[in-house]
């Protein structure tokens, strides 16, 4: 439940901290850090409006993606504290619960009989199944290299895992940071800042969610954003810290990564949009490559110390 108490409170703070950073390098003075929650708090006090030509799907799916993302959070553990639901295979449930979300979000772009949106929902889809993969082989890669099969254990083990742990944490968190780059629709695969209707992806999604319930979808994205960091501190943070220092860690990682973003955003141009998919490859590529250091490593691991004393 910590875990899911610490996610929540950094969630709150990351969009802002990412656009103050951009302000800042702009040379601009910007919105303040509570900008973005203040907007939020503002739509859920508003009404939704729903076109004639959507369905019940249209008014459900902000709801199921949000709650798909909040059931995911349950499922990460924090240091020595477990998740809140734990079980053999849970990394898998974790994988499928955000392609849920995706899903969720699709639905609601296709339901507008929109084929503005519809154009936006074939790039999320196209995109999720290439950035699954890579998601997927790296969780597997953890699985191989510890022996176990749930989150807490696999963060147990890696304290035992020496530096072929730590290897396999500096690969597992730049994979990370990239899978949220593109889960969270920011450059360089997708610009949320962007109105040119030939590049749009999210945003053309949600033009027909007002009110509640694009305050729904809003906050999704904001907890996206620090699920994924949280699993970049799960990589590279030691479990046997105390909660104190655990707790410092934690923070100065989900600070850092929302620094990078913003700083990521400042310097970076987007993708051509022909360009998206061999940059998802890539990073699937990339996980495949830890998948098979993870083999090697937990089969020969010891062979390989004894041979570089």
């Amino acid at each position: 439940m910590l875990s899911f108490l610490l996610i929540t409170l950094c969630a709150l703070f990351f969009t802002g901290i990412v656009n103050r950073t951009r302000s800042i390098l702009s040379g601009r003075k910007g919105p303040g850090i509570l900008q973005p929650i203040k907007n939020v708090i503002l739509l859920l006090r508003k009404g939704s409006i729903f076109s004639n030509s959507s369905s019940f799907i249209f008014q459900i799916a902000p709801i199921a993606a949000l709650a798909s993302t909040l059931v995911a959070i349950l499922l990460v553990p924090f240091g020595k504290y477990p998740s809140v639901i734990s079980f053999k295979g849970d990394f898998i449930l974790f994988i499928y619960l955000l392609a849920l979300g995706r899903f969720a979000i699709i639905l609601n772009a296709l339901d507008t009989a929109s084929s503005f949106e519809g154009m936006g929902a074939s790039r999320e889809a196209l995109y999720g199944m290439l950035i699954e993969p890579a998601f997927l082989v790296l969780l597997g890669a953890f699985a191989v290299m510890t022996g176990h099969t749930t989150f807490f254990d696999i963060s147990q083990a890696f304290q035992s895992g020496g530096m072929h742990g730590a290897i396999l944490g500096v690969l597992a968190a730049f994979i990370l940071f990239n899978i949220m780059l593109v889960e969270t629709s920011r450059l360089p695969v997708d610009d949320p800042r962007t109105h040119l209707e030939l590049t749009m992806i999210h945003e053309v999604m949600v033009l027909d969610n007002s009110g509640f319930d694009f305050a729904l979808i809003t906050l999704n994205s904001f907890l996206k954003f620090a699920l994924f960091s949280a699993l970049i501190a799960f990589c590279i943070t030691p479990p046997d810290l105390s909660i104190w220092i655990h707790l410092a860690v934690f923070f100065g990682v989900e600070l850092l990564c929302a620094i990078a973003v913003g700083f990521f955003e400042s310097f970076r141009a987007r993708n051509r949009m022909a360009k998206n998919p061999s940059y998802l490859i890539s990073i699937s590529a990339i996980g495949l490559l830890t998948f098979i250091a993870a083999i090697v490593l937990s089969q020969y691991g010891d062979i390989l110390s004894n041979v570089a004393q």
